[in-house]
């Protein structure tokens, strides 16, 4: 008797780095980690360009170094700055990814972490199609539902964080708009997983 096909393989979710279901568009503004960094911590960003716009392709054009600057008067104000976040998350849940979660992305700057500093050394960068302290849409919380997860999967998580709380004084973002708790509900993680402050809002809003 013949032997019955053998079914593919199901592609990985991982591929150097690179996940499955991110459009991929590789950033320039990147580099290595340093030898022995723990990956265990995300940090989540917002962003929008210009501000409170959505909708453009103007981030992806900022973290590829294509960005006119003349386009628009607050470009002017971040002429030349080169950046990158290894994700990001538009208003519709599109995913897009620009660094590898191997590499060190440029998104945390000076910062300070579980007593680490430099967290772009250790972590992982997401960025939200948003404005600090503004409200996100459904669509970014279930694309954030299943990629913490597949992050998880791939790099030993224990730290989730926003740029308010590794650059406080600094940054702002994401801000008071940001449902913590709904990360929480679709990952299923513990409140040690979150920062403290917002531990305590968690908690209060358990009782």
């Amino acid at each position: 008797m013949s032997k019955a096909p053998t079914a593919p393989s199901p592609a990985p979710l991982w591929h150097q780095g690179w996940y499955r279901f991110a459009r991929q568009q590789p950033s320039p503004n990147h580099g290595p980690r340093p030898a022995g960094a723990r990956i265990d911590l995300v940090v989540l960003h917002s962003i929008s360009l210009p501000p409170g716009q959505y909708g453009g392709d103007e981030v992806q054009a900022l973290f590829g170094n294509t960005l006119d600057w003349s386009a628009h008067p607050y470009f002017e104000s971040i002429r030349g700055l080169q950046v990158s976040a290894h994700f990001y998350i538009r208003r519709h849940g599109e995913l897009w990814q620009f660094v590898s979660g191997n590499d060190r992305a440029w998104h945390a700057g000076t910062s300070q972490y579980r007593g680490r500093s430099n967290c772009n050394d250790d972590s992982i960068g997401i960025e939200l199609e948003g404005l600090e302290g503004s409200l996100f849409a459904p669509e970014q919380y279930d694309t954030l539902a299943s990629l913490l997860p597949a992050i998880a999967q791939n790099y030993p998580i224990r730290h989730v964080a926003g740029h308010e709380h590794i650059a406080p004084g600094r940054k702002n973002d994401p801000g008071a708009g940001f449902d913590w708790q709904a990360v929480q509900r679709s990952t299923g993680w513990n409140d040690q997983t979150l920062p403290e402050a917002v531990q305590v809002s968690v908690q209060k809003n358990k009782m």
